[in-house]
């Protein structure tokens, strides 16, 4: 789980922008809004973020903006790189996948952007369009 004060860079692509409509399977249909946040599995590793594949490992964080559009948001930690893997390579909004990509609107967020994630404590974050 991360400490207070960690934090980490990523930089937004189109398949991040465009979660719902830009993607390679056809397991559910298009949904336009959909965003999320890359987790790079280098932090993943390095910050203890698991994914639900991880018995008892923290999955749900409460999140701020510093642009005040989220205030106490919910994201989720899920996915993998590797079938069975533990840590997580994405933050979501718990139950709206719509959430991010409403704040990727909001800044007008554009590819090659990149948001600073840093946590509060290990449960809290806040994250800025630098």
């Amino acid at each position: 789980m991360p400490n207070t004060n960690d934090s980490f860079i990523t930089t937004l692509k189109k398949a991040h922008l465009e979660w719902g409509t830009h993607r390679h399977t056809n397991t559910r249909g298009i949904v336009y809004g959909e965003g999320y946040l890359q987790i790079p599995i280098s932090e993943a590793r390095r910050l203890d973020i698991y994914n639900s594949n991880q018995i008892g490992g923290n999955t749900v964080y409460t999140c701020q903006s510093t642009d005040g559009y989220f205030n106490n948001e919910l994201l989720k930690s899920s996915g993998c790189i590797v079938k069975g893997n533990v840590y997580a390579k994405q933050f979501h909004g718990k139950g709206n996948l719509k959430s991010i990509g409403s704040w990727f609107n909001s800044v007008n967020a554009q590819i090659g952007d990149r948001v600073e994630i840093t946590w509060t404590s290990p449960t809290d974050m806040i994250i800025r369009k630098i």
